[in-house]
Formats: structure tokens, sequence, C-alpha cells
């Protein structure tokens, strides 16, 4: 018999195959369904790349129009849901907001049949900004907003509930950029516990709450924020530079660096990147970027580690004037698409997923009754 193949956290080990997505690829860093991430970055819609991820396919004009005004008309809430959005409290996580009201939603908007889970799919895409920036807007301004904007875009109807106007078309191009880059991303955690759950033909609802629990973890999601506590913290780059040794020389973990799959590079850090310098020439601010190019250098000089998607990612959400807490819920606005075509594909070809684990504990133990136990 070959020896068990034993690796922490599953590194290296392939889990199952997909059609969707490929992940740090020799000669293409991250693709779609065989689109590169930059081609996609240029020149698609976030709408287009969700209908390319749950479809298969790009959509032709027609297919794109009929596909905004469906995800338009699916942004509503329903009465029972904004009641629960309303107690859930003002300090709780938004993660947490996110993940009760995915699962509310699957108690009075059931699956049901499988054949419906593209309807879910384009739902939870539709409203999962509705829930977070509703229960955003109560409990920081204390109003009930409507969530049914006529914006076409994703992108323009997060930020129009987010601050009450329609966005400036650089943050709406800008938002819909970071949404395409973050909408897949091969076997991640989160993505692994959908299809985990999934495979049990458990349904769409509980897949997604699931990976949304899953993205909580600091060791998935959150680098974003906890970017921007770091870069927030300096005035400068030279400031930024003396306090990045020091934080290397004790040994504090810096997050926003490195990654789990890539080697040498995170291929959406270039996009993000740019859009950072753009926006921060926009707003005229003269501190963030510098500061961020300040750190990714002594991160590199230093330790050979660069900068991933999420740490110029930070500059770019708050650039657009978005709270620092919101960053990984727009995360799931986004991954949403990865999770439902990687759920759909689970269950395209299903089979149970249960891996084997090597029993390390004591051997075989005598029964003692309790008297006599020390």
């Amino acid at each position: 018999m070959a020896a068990t193949k034993k690796t922490g956290g599953l590194a290296g080990v392939t889990a199952g195959e997909t059609h969707i997505c490929t992940v740090g690829k020799e000669g293409a860093g991250l693709t779609y369904r065989g689109y590169d991430i930059y081609d996609l970055a240029d020149n698609a819609s976030f709408e287009e790349v969700a209908y390319l991820l749950l479809h298969g396919k790009l959509p032709t004009q027609a297919e794109l129009d009929a596909y905004i005004d469906k995800i338009k008309a699916s942004r509503g809430l329903p009465e029972a849901l904004k009641t629960v959005l309303e107690m859930v409290p003002k300090d709780a996580h938004p993660m947490d907001v996110l993940r009760t009201g995915v699962s509310f939603l699957g108690n009075i908007e059931p699956e049901g049949d499988f054949k419906n889970q593209q309807n879910v799919a384009d739902r939870l895409l539709a409203c999962l900004p509705s829930m977070l920036l509703y229960w955003h807007r109560f409990h920081t301004d204390g109003v009930r907003i409507d969530t049914e904007t006529n914006d076409d875009s994703i992108s323009g109807h997060f930020l129009h509930m987010l601050h009450g106007k329609a966005p400036k078309d650089l943050h709406r191009k800008c938002l819909d950029t970071t949404l395409i880059l973050y909408a897949e991303h091969e076997f991640n955690a989160s993505t692994f516990a959908a299809r985990v759950i999934t495979g049990t033909l458990s349904d769409m609802h509980s897949a997604v709450t699931g990976a949304i629990g899953a993205l909580r973890g600091h060791l998935h999601g959150g680098a974003n924020e906890a970017a921007m506590e770091l870069i927030s913290k300096f005035d400068s780059a030279g400031d930024a530079v003396k306090g990045v040794h020091e934080m290397l020389a004790r040994k504090d973990l810096i997050m926003g660096f490195g990654h789990r799959v890539y080697t040498t590079s995170d291929p959406r850090n270039a996009v993000n990147k740019k859009m950072s310098k753009a926006l921060a020439d926009d707003i005229g601010n003269t501190t963030l970027y510098p500061v961020s190019e300040a750190i990714e250098k002594v991160m590199w000089d230093e330790k050979k580690l660069f900068a991933n998607a999420d740490f110029f990612a930070a500059s770019v959400y708050h650039f657009m004037g978005v709270p620092t807490y919101l960053f990984t819920p727009i995360f799931v606005c986004s991954r949403i698409t990865g999770w439902a075509a990687h759920i759909m594909e689970q269950r395209g070809d299903n089979k149970l997923i249960r891996p084997a684990a090597d029993y390390i504990g004591p051997g075989l133990q005598k029964w003692t009754a309790i008297e006599d136990r020390a």
C-alpha cells in the first residue's frame, strides 16, 4: 500500500477538477474560464464576468442587457429580512450580518428544486449589497434606505446606497474592477467549504452561508482591513520605512503580503495599485499611496514578500469613502459569483467530499469502571 501523503492544510493536494478558474499557472497567473484577468479588468464589466462565471460564456449584448435587468429587479429585500437586519446589533461584525441574511433568506425564499439554482445565484448577487448597506445605513445613519436604486451596475448600486447619491464614474469603475478581481480564485478555503457542503446535497443558501463563515476568518478574509490599519499608522513614506523595519524586527505579523499559491507576484496587485494611484490623484491625497509603496518596497527588499490583492485594495476602498469594516463584505458581494459557479459545478458531477485522516492518538484502551480511575 502506498504511503499516505501528509501535508499541512492540504497544501499541494489536488482535491478535484474545475472548468472555472486557473490560479498561478505558467503563462496565465489568473484566468476565469480561459480569459486572462487583465483582459477582463480592462474590458469587461462585473456583470459580464458574473455571467461568464455562472453561464460558462461571455454574454451577447442582448443577453447582458437582459441579465442586468434581472439583477436590478432582484435587489429588493423582503420586509421580514429588513426586520431581521434591523435586529442585528450595531456592533455586529458585518460578515455575521451577511451570514445571517443569507441564512434567513434561505428560509423565506428556499431554493427547493436544484433546477432553481441559477435564479438563487442571481438573487444573491443582486441582494447581498442591499443586505449589507441596509443594515449599515440603518444602524449608522438611522435611515431605512431604498435598496432598489436604478443604477445599471452592481458597483454603482453599492456606492449609491452607501453615500445616498449616484457615484462618480471613476469610483464606480474602480469598484467594478475590484469586484472582477475578487470574483473567483479556484479552491480557496471558502470555495472549498461551499463545495464540501454542496457535496452533501445541501441547498445553495447553506453552502453560501458556510462560505461566508470561512471567509470571515482572519487567515482568509480581512487582510485588506488589516492593511488599511497598517498604512493609516504612518504620516509619510519615511515614517513607513522606519515603522515597518521596527515591526519586522519584532516579528510582528504584517498582513497583505505573500500568497498561498502565487510564488513571485499576485497578478491582481498591479491593477489595484494603478487604481490606488488614480484615486489618490483624483482626491489630492499625497500620503496613503506613497506610504503603501514604501511598505511594499520594504517587504520585498527585506523578506521577498510581494503585495497581494488585498494590500492596495485597502486604499482603493478608502479613497471611495468605504468604511474599513465593510472591506471584507465587499469581497462577499463579488465572490458570490465564484461560489455559486463552484456549487453548480459540484452538483454537475457530485461526489461526497470525505477525505481520510491519519490517526495519531493513543492506542486501544481498556475500559475501567469509574471507581477504579485514577
